[in-house]
């Protein structure tokens, strides 16, 4: 296996989560997909593959260390051949104005050389639409939604024109829904309108799958775009019509099953994941860890693990340290918020290590920074692209690592409301 052949699609996501998220839709488009985990080494071996995303963490890191992640991840994968990058953000435009998300698209724009850069979240297949710049999150607007309570990345305006203009250098236009209907050329048309009066980046709309193809065959003629995976598949079906790609069969695979003991990990607080949890309780044995035990240096990771083990061999088990926006505010309040978040984090990752020494070999982990931490301290350089459990959600395998592991890495909001109990029947 190797990484010598040319790349056709370079990706650079600010969370695992979101990788994941994006190298599904890719290998759902036909692309063969490898999701590594951060920037890959050179010696590392992976399979003949048409893109390749790069996972960081760097959403809600300081800015000015995103961007340096960022542009090394670019700089790799441009050495390997990629045109074209796709700076893939959460489809809720999770940011602060202090950024990430303009900061490092600055960046990423000046290295490249890029006019103007189109910008949108929009995934209609799961309810991410953008209409004159505004983001709705279903059937209201994101400042609406639950994502205005977000613990890390509360999100208070749904004017995505406003809001990156607030963390961008660059003046920041529209693409509308009336030009994203009229064609890929009425698009290039404005974008170069746009170019011309120095904006550097527009909000583009788009509420149907249809406009994301648009937008693909559009953004595959520049160097440089930013969004969720709503983009990516625009991207991935304009690399497969302009026949730049040979479409590989659909689904992906992971080989063979791996069996052993399973168990799951939730860290996100949406109201998705907290509704999944209550389901999951149905069917297999829960421990919710208590926050302010993990605060005060209390050994939940321990009290965790005396709990597991026990239990594995019956089947799989679940370790929640979600909880509801009040219960998080009320915690925040006591610890502080990077306090509190880092050490729930991290427990949570002493929790995976010490269950995977343990012999779990299938792992299901719910909340992008959960499965930051947890990913990072496993030391998983990169992941097979396998089927989708989910929107948004594959089975992944491990690659590059010690051992034969699956995994499934879940953002908060995705997933149905049985979504562990269908991650493990698909993880064999």
């Amino acid at each position: 296996m190797t990484l010598a052949a040319k790349i056709s699609l370079g990706c650079i996501a600010d969370d695992y989560t979101g990788a994941s998220d994006l190298a599904n839709t890719l290998t759902r488009a036909g692309l063969r997909t490898v999701q590594t985990i951060g920037v890959p080494s050179d010696d590392l071996a992976l399979p003949e593959v048409d893109a390749v995303v790069v996972s960081l963490k760097s959403r809600s890191i300081e800015a000015g260390l995103a961007v340096s992640r960022s542009r090394a991840a670019d700089k790799w994968l441009r050495s390997r051949g990629a045109s074209h990058v796709l700076f893939k953000i959460c489809s809720t435009f999770d940011s602060t104005d202090a950024g990430n998300i303009g900061p490092v698209m600055d960046a990423l724009r000046a290295d490249c050389g890029e006019g103007a850069v189109l910008v949108t979240p929009a995934f209609p297949e799961t309810g991410r639409t953008v209409y004159q710049g505004n983001l709705f999150v279903g059937a209201v607007p994101l400042n609406e939604s639950p994502l205005k309570d977000h613990p890390l990345n509360p999100m208070h305006d749904s004017n995505l024109v406003r809001v990156l203009a607030r963390q961008s250098k660059t003046q920041v236009g529209l693409v509308d829904l009336a030009t994203v209907t009229r064609g890929a050329d009425a698009v290039r048309a404005r974008l170069a309108e746009l170019a011309a009066k120095g904006i550097g980046a527009a909000i583009i709309d788009a509420v149907f799958d249809r406009d994301l193809e648009t937008i693909g065959l559009v953004a595959a003629g520049h160097r440089l775009s930013v969004g969720a995976s709503g983009i990516g598949l625009g991207l991935a079906r304009a690399l497969v019509s302009t026949g730049k790609v040979k479409s590989a069969a659909a689904g992906g695979e992971t080989g063979a099953a791996v069996g052993g003991p399973a168990a799951c990990l939730a860290g996100s607080c949406s109201q998705a994941t907290l509704q999944q949890i209550a389901n999951a309780e149905r069917v297999m044995p829960v421990l919710h860890l208590d926050p302010d035990r993990i605060l005060t240096g209390a050994s939940e990771a321990q009290r965790a693990l005396d709990w597991a083990r026990p239990r594995l061999a019956e089947g799989p088990v679940l370790i929640a340290s979600s909880a509801t926006p009040n219960q998080v505010a009320a915690l925040q309040a006591r610890h502080g918020r990077d306090a509190a978040g880092h050490a729930i984090e991290q427990t949570m990752a002493d929790i995976a290590e010490s269950l995977v020494k343990s012999g779990v070999r299938r792992l299901v982990v719910a909340g992008g920074e959960t499965s930051g931490a947890v990913v990072d301290r496993l030391k998983i350089p990169g992941f097979l692209v396998g089927v989708e459990i989910a929107a948004g959600v594959p089975v992944l395998r491990a690659v590059g690592a010690g051992g034969d592991m699956l995994l499934a890495l879940k953002s908060g909001n995705f997933g149905g409301a049985e979504f562990f109990s269908d991650a493990l029947t698909l993880m064999r």
